[in-house]
């Protein structure tokens, strides 16, 4: 097993996504050097104007094709770790094929140029989800790393382009991830892979958006949650767990650093999750500075559907202080607002 500390050189690919940036930042301030993929310049230029402070710390090379073979060979060359969050996120996909191809294909292609030209390479930390491991189960189960989410990945299988949006997403993710672990077996080189595996993803917007019409997808339904408040019995209705984006792009770093992180899954998570419960976070009096004119929904100790998230072994090798779901929601509201 293979750490990876400061002032080593990691690449970030898809460095301009939400994840991505906070992943940049916060390893530049940890010391490291980082090398991001982008697809276009123009949003590379972004991201050297917003670490310009850290001058040659941080550079970014151009993929514009992911799925492309040998796309990352030249990316991965003279880099230390890889940190690897490219992939499609929407909810909406037009077919399944839109999401999982490049999802797959993309993930394959990183690590053969790793395996072929990562010389150096000693770790690679690969962005995953709770998508791969939540399936239908009975209220108050306990996910886990072991668990992989095959019920997804058949109703794909079977039903094709009618299999539901969020399927289609979470069968992606899956087999994204199966095809990490598949090439890891099989690797020539001396790198050792990890995952992490968040559910929801809350806070600031660090990367460059166009407006509200072009945030990502879970910024998108917490801001559509507060703007529009839910009401009725879904306000109850356990709808997954939540972590705040600083917190993942954090494990990601301690991913690197910590030797008995390689060869693992882990769940990272602050928590679970109703509408109820991010209003209540909302309106708290201690939260410092208040958010304004929070919605109320309607405060009830009731709950629906529970299940659970272990955090175990993240709480153990991290040791991660979590966000507050009330500070999290507030921030991701306040940077969109800021962004308007």
């Amino acid at each position: 097993m293979t750490v990876v500390n400061a002032p080593a050189t990691v690449l970030v690919t898809g460095a301009n996504g939400y994840i991505g940036v906070w992943i940049c930042r916060i390893l530049l301030e940890n010391g490291y050097s980082v090398r991001g993929t982008v697809r276009a310049a123009s949003k590379g230029d972004y991201l050297k104007k917003l670490f310009e402070k850290e001058g040659e710390r941080f550079e970014y090379v151009i993929v514009k094709d992911i799925t492309v073979d040998g796309a990352f060979d030249e990316a991965v060359k003279g880099v230390h770790a890889v940190v690897h969050t490219a992939s499609p996120v929407t909810l909406k996909p037009q077919h399944p094929d839109a999401l999982i191809k490049p999802a797959v294909i993309g993930t394959l292609s990183v690590l053969t140029s790793v395996d072929k030209y990562g010389a150096d390479v000693g770790r690679v930390v690969m962005t995953s989800s709770s998508a791969t491991f939540v399936e239908p189960h009975k209220d108050g189960y306990v996910y886990t790393e072991k668990d992989w989410n095959e019920y997804s990945v058949r109703e794909v299988e079977e039903k094709g382009d009618k299999a539901a949006p969020m399927h289609v997403y979470r069968a992606s993710k899956t087999l994204a991830e199966r095809k990490a672990w598949d090439v890891e077996k099989e690797k020539k080189g001396n790198w050792d892979l990890v995952t992490i595996l968040p559910p929801y993803v809350f806070g600031p917007l660090l990367q460059e958006v166009a407006g509200k019409d072009s945030l990502n997808a879970s910024v998108q339904i917490l801001y559509d949650a507060v703007l529009t408040p839910m009401t009725g019995e879904v306000l109850y209705q356990f709808m997954g767990s939540w972590v705040d984006v600083r917190d993942v792009a954090l494990a990601h770093a301690l991913a690197l650093q910590k030797e008995e992180a390689g060869g693992e899954r882990i769940i990272v998570s602050a928590g679970q999750l109703t509408w109820q419960d991010v209003y209540d976070a909302l309106s708290s009096p201690s939260l410092d500075p208040p958010f304004p004119n929070a919605p109320k929904g309607t405060p009830s100790a009731q709950r629906k559907g529970m299940q659970f998230y272990s955090t175990e072994f993240c709480n153990k090798l991290f040791g991660i202080q979590f966000k507050g779901l009330g500070e999290s929601a507030r921030d991701t509201m306040f940077s969109v607002w800021d962004r308007d």
